[in-house]
């Protein structure tokens, strides 16, 4: 891979149609969304949903472009962290959002990460049977996955994001320099997701990824190309599979094992967070592949030693306090989005970017390798 030093900004379209939309991808977006939201788009209110964490630092400056751009806005700041994708906190922003008077062609914008951006849109989806929504990610987490392919939702006590709709954005306009301000720790989970795109089916950006991720942590021309290859990788699945019902799948490498970690840890961000579940996850997906006969060790040994360089967790042990047994985070496995006529679907992979979708895994082989790995 060549990275553009010049290259300031870029775009990725996701051709869909009448659904299709544009990823603007660089510094100074939210200053000029207003500008960009209203030469795209033809609704003159909006409603601007987002957290305590995001609005003392952005919500000023959105609105104020909002206003320049004669775009009328109502906002609604709600509590920060993944509890907040809870029925309770959806028809709050739904009420907020008929009592802005948003028609269908007006904007619901979600100004904040994967918790905010997943809430507002399936609110988005259902509120007047859908109205136009736009993504303005704040995290790299966010910029690089949950704001992009419209899968919207909320999490309930069997699991995470077990209710939601498909409602793709009508615009996302992921500012680089808002990354700036994110902590060491949400930096690095969002980083699991942009490693994750290696993984699925990029091998030579994964080589990249190894080579240049300072670079990326560092900001600049290295992050933008970063981020625009995982929108770019994210694209181009969910054009290919837009309801996941084939290889769409692959986007959830790490996941099923990731959630069942965070849902172990009642998504208490203190001890787990997304990305750091996702990164765990994928090595686990390698680990459980190499033990299947069907990858080898030291692809795996690869991935755990890149997440570990970078500075994230890739062991059960690694997180705080105690997990429940083998057989409890199989109950949560069995509760995934993906299970089809109740037999486990997992990615798996062959090596370093060859995953696939693999029907009818064992549920036995599973909680074996689980006792296996789990610190107890």
């Amino acid at each position: 891979m060549n990275v553009d030093a010049s290259a300031s900004e870029r775009k990725v379209h996701v051709p869909l149609g009448e659904r299709a939309y544009d990823i603007l991808i660089g510094p100074g977006l939210i200053a000029r969304a207003g500008t960009e939201i209203a030469s795209r788009l033809k609704g003159r209110k909006a409603a601007v949903i987002t957290d305590a964490h995001v609005a003392p630092l952005y919500l000023d400056a959105l609105v104020q472009s909002l206003e320049a751009a004669g775009i009328a806005s109502a906002t609604l700041v709600l509590p920060a962290g993944e509890k907040t994708k809870s029925f309770e906190h959806l028809m709050t922003v739904c009420d907020k959002v008929l009592e802005a008077r948003i028609e269908r062609n007006d904007h619901v914008i979600a100004l904040g990460g994967g918790v905010i951006g997943d809430l507002t849109g399936f609110a988005a989806g259902i509120v007047r049977r859908g109205v136009r929504f736009v993504q303005v990610p704040t995290s790299l987490l966010s910029q690089v996955d949950s704001s992009v392919g419209g899968k919207t939702g909320i999490n309930s006590r069997h699991g995470k994001n077990l209710i939601g709709v498909f409602h793709q954005p009508d615009l996302v306009l992921a500012d680089t320099d808002v990354l700036n301000s994110l902590s060491a720790r949400e930096f690095r989970a969002g980083y699991a997701e942009v490693a994750k795109y290696g993984l699925i089916d990029k091998p030579d950006f994964f080589s990249w990824l190894e080579a240049n991720w300072q670079a990326v942590f560092a900001g600049g021309a290295a992050r933008i190309e970063a981020i625009a290859t995982s929108c770019q990788a994210k694209s181009d699945v969910v054009v290919a599979d837009e309801r996941e019902t084939g290889q769409r799948a692959l986007l959830n490498l790490g996941h099923t094992f990731g959630h069942a970690l965070e849902a172990a840890t009642a998504y208490d961000s203190a001890r787990l967070v997304h990305g750091e579940g996702v990164s765990i996850g994928m090595v686990l997906a390698h680990e459980f592949s190499a033990r299947m006969n069907l990858a080898s060790k030291d692809d795996a040994r690869r991935v755990e030693t890149h997440l570990k360089a970078v500075g994230l967790p890739t062991r059960m042990s690694e997180i705080p306090g105690a997990l429940p047994p083998a057989e409890m985070l199989m109950d949560t496995i069995a509760q995934d989005k993906k299970v089809k006529a109740g037999k486990l679907t997992f990615i798996l992979t062959r090596g370093i970017g060859q995953s696939f979708v693999a029907d009818d895994v064992p549920a036995s082989e599973v909680l074996s390798f689980l006792k296996e790995k789990h610190p107890r």
